[in-house]
């Protein structure tokens, strides 16, 4: 897969979570997260893509470079966690993709999702369960898929 654009909206260490206003055409603080929660890493769009929600794809990249709202990463994918989400009586899968940038020396090694540790996978499931908590939504994580598996559900979700 050649290397896809993800926009960043809210950095990694971020207590704050960010979203585009594409009325006003800027980055807007969305909400605060609960006292002791912060993104883990890079929390983004997957440019040129549509997820169920109507939203761009959301993407996690991992990275050791600081970033901020609005920075484009050039990316390859290394998987997805499969989730579905509900809000009131409404549940749509809200699938959650991981990307390395690909200037990346430190996570360089890393091909698949799985080759981190299943504690670092557990964790990143659980920050998505209460990041959604904390919204009155309700994240129910499925299973991760390597890299192959997510490339074929990211290419569902291109539009023109």
């Amino acid at each position: 897969m050649s290397p896809v654009t993800v926009i960043i909206e809210t950095p990694r260490h971020s207590i704050g979570k960010y979203f585009y206003d594409e009325e006003e055409q800027c980055f807007r603080l969305k909400k605060i997260l609960p006292l002791g929660m912060s993104f883990p890493y890079d929390f983004g769009m997957i440019k040129g893509t549509r997820a169920e929600d109507g939203d761009p794809a959301d993407a996690m990249v991992i990275t050791e470079c600081h970033t901020f709202p609005g920075v484009a990463l050039k990316c390859r994918l290394i998987g997805a966690l499969l989730a579905t989400q509900t809000e009131g009586k409404k549940t749509i899968r809200n699938d959650r993709f991981f990307f390395v940038s690909i200037e990346s020396v430190a996570y360089e090694h890393i091909e698949n999702i799985g080759d981190f540790s299943k504690t670092h996978n557990e964790q990143l499931e659980e920050f998505f369960i209460n990041y959604n908590k904390a919204e009155d939504k309700k994240f129910e994580p499925l299973k991760f898929v390597n890299a192959k598996k997510a490339e074929t559900l990211l290419g569902k979700n291109l539009h023109e």
